[in-house]
């Protein structure tokens, strides 16, 4: 089985950190997210991986010169331009001379799906594609899909307003496709699978759902960045070291539930909670951090203030005794 995923957004939503870096390129814990990504195919006996670009590849093809990411094989697929999520799809998986069932996964998803019963249950379907699904409180963030007891797709509504939500099982962005699905997708401009594809196949018959309790975490936001870091060292997922051997915490610090990244560091008297420290970013005396992302080489001074999601960018200096509350520092222009 090979696997195209989709890592071509400009993250917008975890800006500053993804000014300059793609967003799958963030660290969570104790590498890039995309390394999270691929292991997990790696486990479900992936055996290729299409990465399907357009915002800064040179990101990605830097990282892994050698084309290898978590033990396994990637192809890289530059898009020419922007083709949205079903032109990204079609373009990378010809790119790649994908000629059989594959599995498509949007990048920034962090998941515990079984992605090997995922792919036999699809197989047995005879369906041209199956959707993962999770169920969420509030759907109307997502494609929201509706599906009968043989687990057929009966509909397929994206971001549907809140008095037109079929249940509140979403596309969980992982996706088995046949490569008929790539016939149906246009050529020479922007095809959404969410808006275009999936509808039509649902209406077809030919769309399964596979529904999963499992852990599943959208990353896009600095609230779900955030919590993707903290969820492998308090246990939800696993039990990291929250503390990297080259970082240096000062004994009279307090931290909890924070990661803390190679050659960070956090002064005498520092109040540090739920937060990110990234990598050589430091923490000055008797400051306040609380639910908040520092970005890497970050600087917040003696007895500064930092709480309500703030996000510090990447090399920014807090000034000593400044207060934040929520919001970026600097600000985005």
């Amino acid at each position: 089985m090979q696997a195209v995923v989709l890592v071509g957004g400009f993250g917008t939503r975890l800006r500053p950190l993804t000014t300059h870096t793609p967003k799958q390129m963030l660290p969570v814990v104790d590498r890039p997210m995309i390394e999270h990504v691929v292991a997990h195919l790696a486990s479900h006996g992936v055996s290729r991986v299409v990465l399907s670009l357009g915002f800064r590849p040179e990101a990605f093809t830097a990282t892994y010169p050698d084309a290898r990411c978590a033990g396994v094989a990637l192809h890289y697929a530059v898009e020419p331009e922007p083709l949205d999520t079903a032109g990204a799809v079609r373009f990378a998986a010809q790119d790649a001379g994908i000629d059989e069932a594959f599995l498509v996964l949007n990048g920034d998803i962090l998941t515990d799906l079984d992605v090997t019963t995922m792919v036999r249950r699809h197989k047995a379907s005879a369906a041209l594609g199956t959707i993962a699904l999770t169920e969420v409180e509030d759907p109307t963030r997502y494609g929201v899909v509706q599906f009968d007891h043989e687990k057929r797709v009966l509909c397929f509504v994206e971001k549907p307003s809140a008095d037109k939500v079929p249940s509140k099982w979403i596309n969980a962005g992982i996706y088995v496709l046949e490569p008929e699905v790539l016939d149906r997708i246009p050529a020479g401009r922007r095809v959404s699978i969410e808006r275009e594809i999936f509808p039509a196949l649902a209406a077809d018959g030919s769309l399964c759902a596979e529904p999963s309790a499992e852990y599943w975490l959208d990353t896009g936001t600095p609230d779900s960045y955030l919590r993707a870091n903290l969820d492998l060292i308090d246990g939800t997922r696993s039990d990291l070291p929250a503390v990297h051997p080259h970082a240096v915490v000062d004994a009279d610090a307090l931290i909890s539930r924070t990661v803390v990244m190679a050659r960070g560091s956090i002064g005498s008297g520092a109040d540090v909670c739920d937060a990110v420290v990234m990598e050589g970013a430091s923490i000055g005396k008797a400051a306040l951090v609380r639910d908040s992302l520092v970005g890497p080489e970050a600087v917040i001074g003696q007895g500064v203030s930092v709480v309500g999601g703030c996000i510090i960018g990447p090399g920014a200096s807090v000034p000593a005794g400044m207060a934040l509350d929520g919001g970026c520092f600097p600000e985005e222009v």
